[in-house]
């Protein structure tokens, strides 16, 4: 058992890996360095973006690497300079390679935002939403040359709200994963933790969402259509075109109640929302966004455009000029 505090060598980009490094630095090891991906372009301007998690090392006055390629000389005699007992790696957009899978002690270990062998891959949050998922969780893995098929270490879950959205998970579970990689840590030191190996014949995936991944299929049921809304929100945003114009579609509710109107057809809208029909029910939207607009309830648009019963949600997406 290991009482003095571990060099920790974090390694993670949005957010989420954010709220993870946050859990590292008020817990009782010392996090020697960051590695996260270069500053990015972002917004109209295209202006130049930190990741959050170079904004809170800075903050924490943690020295950070940002390597445009991990896979060089150069970058791993930097990593082997800091000596570190163990790499922690959340959410870093990059693959390991062997090498630095084994230049730590300790190796190297990862905060997965699912319940593996579930969901294997970069986006598992969202799709956990997406499909109707009644418990989602953290698992923490002894990381190995594969994309999230390491020995488990931890795991801890929870049971998402009915209106549980992409984005307000990925809140519970990075909280989720903080204290429960803080446990893990502390399991290693302690050398009581058992990993356990996967059953990789359970394994399912969930890999990146693009851009118009989010396009609604209104022939869906409307159950799995808020699903799919939900696990879309805030990106990359559920949509469907109306007048030739990306609109994007926020906070559904299930009308149970079959509708006679073709699919995609709203049936009205008012302050309470429009309703469109699907496939097997019907779907209330509550908030929306134009294209070029911010996002806003139904009611607050109809008070300058009109959504009159019988519109057509079902468009094909206008040609490219």
């Amino acid at each position: 058992m290991s009482t003095k505090p571990l060099r920790i060598l974090f390694m993670g980009t949005p957010d989420f890996a954010a709220a993870i490094l946050k859990g590292l630095l008020e817990g009782p090891d010392e996090v020697i360095a960051v590695v996260t991906q270069p500053d990015r372009a972002k917004g109209r301007g295209k202006k130049l973006t930190p990741p959050p998690v170079k904004i809170l090392a800075e903050e924490a006055e943690i020295p950070v690497l940002q390597p445009e390629k991990i896979r060089t000389r150069e970058f791993y005699n930097g990593l082997c300079s800091y000596h570190p007992d163990l790499i922690v790696v959340a959410a870093y957009g990059r693959i390991l390679p062997v090498e630095i899978l084994k230049l730590p002690p300790m190796g190297c270990i990862n905060v997965h935002g699912s319940l593996l062998p579930k969901y294997r891959g970069a986006a598992p949050i969202q799709w956990a939403v997406i499909n109707g998922e009644k418990e989602v969780g953290i698992t923490i893995i002894q990381m190995d040359e594969g994309m999230d098929t390491g020995d488990m270490l931890l795991k801890s879950t929870l049971v998402p709200a009915a209106d549980e959205t992409a984005g307000s998970l990925f809140d519970k579970l990075a909280e989720l994963g903080s204290t429960t990689l803080l446990r893990a840590v502390e399991g290693l030191k302690e050398g009581s933790i058992i990993p356990v190996e996967q059953d990789h014949e359970q394994a399912t995936h969930a890999p990146m969402l693009k851009k118009n991944d989010g396009l609604i299929n209104w022939d869906m049921p409307a159950e799995k259509l808020e699903s799919f809304i939900r696990g879309m929100d805030p990106w990359p945003g559920a949509f469907c075109f109306h007048e030739g114009k990306r609109l994007r579609i926020f906070s559904p509710e299930i009308v149970h109640q079959d509708a006679i109107e073709a699919v995609g057809t709203v049936i009205s809208a008012d302050k309470r929302g429009m309703v469109v029909a699907c496939g097997k029910n019907r779907l209330r939207i509550k908030e929306i966004q134009p294209e070029g607009k911010k996002r806003m309830t139904v009611e607050a648009f109809l008070c300058g455009s009109q959504l009159p019963a019988g519109t057509d949600l079902n468009q094909p997406e206008p040609p490219q000029e």
